[in-house]
């Protein structure tokens, strides 16, 4: 049975799923188990600690924003955001509109995360910025599969961003990947299931939803089916509405009243 690897070199890695040598001696067993349980107590568990409930304003910047649930029988307002993962402005879009808006209306909307590329007669997918980016999208379209909660994903999507040079280096992955409660393997493995077939897949019906949408730029933002504003060059373009974050939100809010 081949070995199951990463779709490019410098993301995660399988070396990660060593296993210890083994050791005959009984005593040596015991006290090999006694030290994991220990490590396990120590330095593992402490890592599930649950988001506070309170949060200041530039969290929301850094990704880490509290949501509240919402309502069984309100009608979700759409709202997408078409990126690249290695474009600065798609960086830009969700430090400055995404992740504020998502604080405060999170529970009136139904939100997506798309992505631009180019479909290929191979049932492939190009990048704009290169096999790195595809690589890219994959784990944050991964992150979102993982991890549906827009609250956890989209702070890790954040986190990346805010290096997207780097994208997607194991060591920004992980790093995110803890600072968000995400399983790094677990990224991995969706990463590269079936030869890396899954994840193109996702990323394929991902391109594709952006291009029947007629989405080109990175980023653009719609709201209920509709382009809201367009982040390009550094600057927001075509936003009848305005570009701040209390333009969206009065939106989205009319939007949802009128449901």
């Amino acid at each position: 049975m081949n070995e199951k690897r990463p779709l490019y070199a410098r993301t995660l890695t399988p070396t990660m799923r060593g296993h210890p040598a083994r050791r005959s001696r009984p005593a040596l067993i015991v006290l090999c188990l006694i030290s994991l349980c220990a490590y396990i107590y120590y330095y593992i568990q402490p890592l599930a600690v649950s988001i506070p409930t309170i949060i200041r304003e530039d969290e929301a910047v850094q990704g880490k924003i509290q949501y509240s649930e919402p309502h069984a029988n309100d009608r979700l307002v759409p709202l997408e955001a078409h990126i690249m993962s290695k474009c600065p402005d798609a960086r830009d879009c969700l430090r400055e509109m995404v992740l504020p808006v998502m604080q405060r209306v999170h529970s009136k909307v139904n939100f997506t995360l798309s992505f631009i590329g180019t479909p290929t007669e191979n049932d492939g997918v190009d990048c704009m910025h290169g096999p790195t980016e595809c690589m890219g999208n994959i784990l944050e379209l991964c992150a979102a599969k993982l991890y549906p909660d827009p609250k956890q994903y989209l702070g890790f999507v954040m986190c990346i961003s805010r290096d997207y040079k780097d994208i997607p280096e194991r060591s920004l992955i992980e790093d995110c990947a803890l600072e968000h409660a995400i399983d790094a393997m677990a990224l991995n493995d969706c990463a590269v299931k079936d030869d890396g077939e899954y994840g193109v897949d996702m990323l394929r019906n991902s391109v594709r939803r952006s291009s029947a949408a007629g989405v080109t730029k990175s980023c653009t933002v719609r709201l209920d089916e509709k382009v809201y504003c367009i982040r390009d060059g550094g600057e927001w373009k075509d936003c009848p509405a305005g570009p701040s974050v209390n333009d969206l939100v009065i939106a989205i809010e009319k939007l949802h009243r009128s449901a």
